[in-house]
């Protein structure tokens, strides 16, 4: 049953993944309704999850329409990224991420859409990482209640936050400017070496076979 405070917990989860930058971490805002209402944990990971993603969605779509005033060769480089996340390794090692890690997300999201990858795959191994992470974050933070409070009573405002904020902005700006497709030819060529195969084609050609 959809109660009152679920529906808050959705709104809040919701609106902290939309925004780019200098959000408080997901985990610290479903510990706090665990901690001040008594949510139940099974509540709070599984709409904390389906937000999340919501969010996050809606994140990486407004970036889509900035990725298309972008010059061609950056989003060639992009798009080589994308391509490369979108595969099948590169959704096991997001899920896995996510699922030992309450890392923050935003510049993944902000990523795929800059580079225009299909995004109903990241987003289920977004989702499904954050139902493990979530968990084990609800389940252990009885012992921390104090703690928790402080870091939602500190919000955005907290060290750590506009740590983690400004971390965000640097990531983004180095995620349009460094040469992917260069870095992915020679980490495929490296595993190629190392498996005793030859280097595979450039991405670059697989991305404009798809064009």
């Amino acid at each position: 049953m959809v109660t009152p405070a679920i529906l808050v917990v959705a709104a809040a989860v919701f609106g902290v993944n939309v925004l780019p930058a200098f959000g408080p971490p997901t985990w610290s805002v479903l510990a706090y309704f665990r901690i001040t209402e008594g949510t139940p944990i099974w509540a709070l990971v599984v709409v904390g999850a389906l937000a999340a993603a919501a969010g996050r969605c809606v994140l990486a779509v407004g970036f889509r329409e900035f990725g298309s005033h972008l010059p061609a060769r950056r989003r060639e480089n992009l798009e080589a990224l994308g391509s490369t996340l979108s595969g099948t390794r590169g959704l096991l090692a997001t899920a896995v991420l996510f699922m030992v890690s309450p890392v923050p997300s935003n510049t993944l999201f902000e990523a795929a859409g800059l580079s225009r990858v299909p995004l109903a795959p990241l987003l289920a191994a977004f989702g499904a990482g954050r139902l493990v992470s979530y968990s084990v974050s609800l389940v252990s933070v009885s012992a921390a209640q104090g703690r928790v409070r402080e870091v939602i009573a500190g919000g955005v405002n907290s060290p750590n936050a506009i740590a983690f904020g400004l971390l965000g902005l640097v990531s983004l700006v180095v995620l349009v400017r460094v040469d992917w497709v260069s870095v992915i030819d020679r980490v495929r060529a490296w595993d190629a070496r190392r498996r005793g195969r030859p280097a595979p084609p450039s991405i670059r050609e697989q991305i404009q076979a798809r064009s």
